[in-house]
C-alpha cells in the first residue's frame, strides 16, 4: 500500500477515547517495544490507502509489509506479539464461530464506549496496567511454609503411636508385605523415603527435616530445593501412614507443595527486588487448584443424591454430626431451621458460582477471595479441620495482585517497584517450559473431577496409563469433602478391665466421650486417632483392621499409643480385656446445658466390638456388662 512504510508493526487507535487509551496503556505494557502505537489524528494522513472513518471505527493495526489488520483480529495480532497471548490469535483463525463472535463483540463495545468505560472501571479499577505477583508470591509461599511447619509438627508427636514400631499400624509391616507382594513396581506404586528405613527414627528425622525446611521457606531461603524436599518428605509419611494420612488435606497439600515448587523463585536468599516475576502459567494453575476444590465440594453434594442437601436441611445435622466439633458449633446448632436453610444456600452458592470469579477480572476476583477467606472462617469456627481451611486461604492469596497488597504489608515489603524489567519478564518466558506439564495436569484433573460428579462413568483407555502413573504420588487430585450428610453422631467408647466385670473408660483427648466436656478447638493440629473413631463408628470393626490392632496395644500397655490418649486409667499394668461400646451422642439443649453442664447426651446402641484379650487376640462372642445408664 501507499504511504510510510513501518519498521515495527503500528496499531493506531482512536486518540480522543479515554477507554481507548486505557487498553492501549496495557496492551503497550504488555507487547513492550515490538509494536509502535499511535493516535490517528496524528498519523492517518501517512496511509492514505486507508479511509478516515475506518481509523475512527475500530483500531488499525497496520504490518510492517504493508497488510492492513482491523478491528477484534487487529488486537489480537497486537497481543500476538506479547509472551504467552497467541493463544488468543489462534483461537480467531482456528476455532469456529470465533472470528464472528469476536467482531460482533468488538462493534458492540465500539458502538457503547461509554459505557463500557464504566463497566472497565467496575471490573479492573482505574488502572489497567497488567498486574504483578511478586508480593502474593512472597505471602502465598510464606503461609505455605506455615502450613507444612504445622503439618510436620502434629505428625511428630502422634507418628510414634500411629506407624511406628509399636504403634497401632506400623510402616514397617506395610513395607515388608509390599515388598513381597510388588516386587520392583514398589517403589512406584509406594513412593516413599521409608524404603530406606521405616524405623521410629527415620520417622522422626522426616518430620524433623520438614520442620527445618517450612522455616526455610517461611523465612524464603532456597525456597524452591526446600518445597521440593517438603513434597516428598510429605509424600513418604503419606504413603507409609495408611488409614491416618488418607484425608483430602494431605493429598491438597501435596498438590499446592508440588506446584508451589515451580512457583517459588530460584534464589538462595531472598531479595524481592531482583526476583524474576511468578510464571503466569504456575499462577494459573494454582488457581484451577483452587477452582476444583471449592467447586467441586459443592457439586459432589449435588451429585451424590443425598436427601439432606437436596432438601437444604444438611446444616440442621452438620454442627452435632461432624468429627470433631467445636463450642460454637454447639451453639450453631441451636440456631433455627429457616437460618440452617438460608446458610446452606449461601454454601452452595460461594462453592458452585464463585469459583467462577476465580478467572474473572481483578474486582470480582477479590470478591471471590473475600467469599472464600469468610467461608472457610466461619467453617473454622464452628469445627476442626486441622491445616484445611489455613491452606485453602493460602489458595486464595494469588487471587490478590501487589498493587492491592502492598496496602496491608509491611512499608519495607510495600516500598516495591512499581514495575519490573521488561527485560526480565522476557527472558523468563524464553525460559518457560511449563506448558507440557499443565496441560498434562489440568487433562488430569478435569477427568478425575468429571468422574468425581458422575460426568465420566469410565476412564477412557488411552487415559489409563496416564492416571495409572501418576495417581502414587497423590499430586493431582479430586475433591470434594462431606458429599453424603451424616445425620446421627455413633460414637465409640472404648473400655477395659482387669476382671471382666468392672469396666473403665479410655477417655481421649478430643472426640466426644465426657458429657459434661466442651467440645474444643484443637485445630490447625489434627488428633488423627480421634479422628478415625468418628470414620470406625460409621461402619464395623471388621471394615477397620486397624481398630483392632489399636485394641491390642492397649492390651500390651503400649506408652506410644497411650500418649494419644487423654490419660491411661490403668496405670499399674495393662487391663487384662477391652472392649468397644456404640453409643449415639446428641448436643443438649440451651435448658439441659444450663441447669445441669451437659453438652452432650447419649443413649447405647449396644456391642461395637466384642471382648478381646491378649490370649484371644481375635473378638469373641461375649456378653457383656451393661454399660452404666448415662444422660
Amino acid at each position: 500500500m501507499a504511504g510510510r512504510r513501518n519498521v515495527k508493526p503500528l496499531l493506531v487507535y482512536y486518540g480522543d477515547c479515554g477507554f481507548c487509551r486505557r487498553w492501549v496503556a496495557r496492551w503497550k505494557s504488555l507487547t513492550g517495544d515490538r509494536v509502535d502505537y499511535a493516535p490517528y489524528q496524528q498519523v492517518a494522513a501517512q496511509f492514505p490507502a486507508v479511509a478516515p472513518h475506518r481509523f475512527a471505527e475500530a483500531a488499525q493495526l497496520i504490518e510492517p509489509d504493508g497488510q492492513v489488520l482491523s478491528g477484534a483480529q487487529a488486537v489480537f495480532k497486537t497481543l500476538s506479539y506479547a509472551p504467552g497471548r497467541g493463544w488468543l490469535l489462534w483461537a480467531y483463525r482456528h476455532m469456529p464461530g470465533a472470528a464472528a463472535v469476536s467482531e460482533a463483540a468488538y462493534r458492540f463495545v465500539a458502538r457503547h464506549r461509554r459505557g463500557a468505560s464504566v463497566l472497565t472501571r467496575l471490573l479492573w479499577g482505574g488502572d489497567l496496567q497488567p498486574p504483578s505477583y511478586y508480593l502474593s508470591r512472597w505471602l502465598f509461599l510464606r503461609l505455605l511454609g506455615a502450613v507444612y511447619l504445622i503439618a510436620f509438627v502434629s505428625l511428630w508427636v502422634q507418628l510414634p503411636g500411629l506407624i511406628g514400631h509399636n504403634g497401632i499400624l506400623p510402616a514397617t509391616n506395610l513395607l515388608r508385605a509390599a515388598a513381597e507382594r510388588l516386587g520392583p513396581q514398589r517403589y512406584h506404586l509406594l513412593p516413599t523415603l521409608c524404603w530406606l528405613s521405616a524405623d521410629d527414627g527415620f520417622l522422626r528425622f522426616l518430620c524433623g527435616g520438614g520442620v527445618i525446611l517450612s522455616l526455610a521457606v517461611f523465612f524464603g531461603l532456597a525456597q524452591a530445593p526446600a518445597l521440593l524436599l517438603l513434597w516428598a518428605f510429605y509424600l513418604s509419611l503419606v504413603t507409609v501412614g495408611g488409614d491416618f494420612l488418607a484425608f483430602q488435606w494431605d493429598i491438597l497439600l501435596l498438590e499446592t507443595g508440588l506446584l508451589a515448587v515451580f512457583f517459588a523463585p530460584l534464589r538462595i536468599r531472598p531479595n524481592l527486588a531482583r526476583e524474576r516475576p511468578p510464571p503466569a502459567i504456575v499462577l494459573f494453575l494454582v488457581r484451577w487448584l483452587l477452582f476444583r476444590l471449592m467447586f467441586l465440594s459443592g457439586a459432589v453434594k449435588l451429585a451424590s443424591g443425598d436427601a439432606a442437601w437436596r432438601r437444604w436441611i444438611a446444616l440442621n445435622f452438620h454442627y452435632e454430626t461432624q468429627p470433631l466439633p467445636t463450642w460454637p458449633g454447639w451453639y450453631a446448632h441451636q440456631l433455627p431451621e429457616w437460618f440452617q436453610k438460608s446458610s446452606v444456600s449461601v454454601m452452595f452458592f460461594i462453592e458452585l458460582v464463585v469459583p467462577f470469579l476465580i478467572f474473572a477480572p481483578r474486582r470480582l476476583r477479590f470478591l471471590a477471595c473475600a467469599a472464600l477467606v469468610w467461608l472457610q472462617a466461619l467453617i473454622a469456627a464452628t469445627g476442626n479441620y486441622c491445616f484445611f481451611n489455613l491452606l485453602t486461604v493460602v489458595l486464595c492469596v494469588p487471587l490478590l495482585d501487589d498493587a492491592f497488597l502492598k496496602r496491608f504489608l509491611p512499608g519495607r515489603l510495600g516500598a516495591f517497584p512499581a514495575a519490573w524489567s521488561l527485560k526480565i519478564r522476557r527472558s523468563l518466558w524464553k525460559r518457560c517450559l511449563a506448558a507440557p506439564f499443565a496441560v498434562v495436569l489440568v487433562a488430569v484433573s478435569s477427568l478425575l473431577g468429571a468422574s468425581r460428579i458422575g460426568l465420566v462413568r469410565d476412564v477412557p483407555d488411552f487415559a489409563r496409563p496416564v492416571l495409572g502413573w501418576v495417581t502414587p504420588f497423590r499430586s493431582i487430585n479430586s475433591y470434594g469433602l462431606f458429599a453424603v450428610m451424616t445425620v446421627s453422631r455413633p460414637e465409640i467408647i472404648v473400655e477395659g478391665s482387669r476382671d471382666g466385670r468392672t469396666w473403665v473408660e479410655y477417655e481421649f483427648r478430643w472426640k466426644p466421650g465426657n458429657l459434661k466436656r466442651r467440645p474444643a478447638f484443637v485445630a490447625p493440629h489434627q488428633p488423627r486417632l480421634d479422628w478415625q473413631m468418628w470414620f470406625a463408628a460409621l461402619g464395623s470393626y471388621r471394615h477397620n483392621p486397624w481398630f483392632i490392632n489399636f485394641l491390642q496395644r492397649l492390651l500390651e500397655g503400649s506408652p506410644e499409643v497411650l500418649a494419644l490418649l487423654e490419660k491411661n486409667p490403668f496405670p499399674g499394668q495393662p487391663p487384662r480385656y477391652v472392649r468397644a461400646i456404640l453409643y449415639r451422642y446428641h448436643f443438649t439443649d440451651r435448658t439441659t446445658r444450663r441447669e445441669g453442664g451437659y453438652w452432650w447426651r447419649r443413649q447405647p446402641l449396644g456391642l461395637y466390638c466384642p471382648v478381646i484379650s491378649l490370649r484371644k487376640p481375635e473378638p469373641r462372642a461375649a456378653v457383656p456388662q451393661s454399660p452404666s445408664p448415662l444422660l
